[in-house]
């Protein structure tokens, strides 16, 4: 599939890429050879393949959860580490 200026175009301002004529003719014959690549990969048939996620057979090992109470000397003392205090709460920066 032969990909035209103007939609290798559309495609470099999606990702706001600001290409040079040069470039526009390099990355839209790369681009071609990729879209034709994957012609190909849907010709093959896949009628008799199960769907799979991954094909290792691993598993996630995950532990249950357990809450343990502080008494209040323990959260008294680890909260006396921490930098900064806002209504008996360790202050972080903002993360956005």
């Amino acid at each position: 599939m032969k990909l035209s200026k103007d939609e290798v175009k559309h495609v470099a301002d999606l990702a706001r890429l600001d290409l040079s004529e040069q470039e526009l003719e390099l990355y839209g014959e790369q681009l071609s050879n990729i879209l034709v690549f994957v012609d190909q990969l849907s010709e093959v048939d896949t009628s008799n393949v199960e769907p799979t996620a991954q094909v290792t057979g691993l598993l996630n090992v995950l532990r249950e959860d357990e809450v343990f109470d502080w008494d209040n000397d323990e959260r008294i003392e680890t909260l006396k580490q921490a930098a900064e205090l806002e209504d008996g709460q360790v202050k972080v920066r903002k993360v956005l």
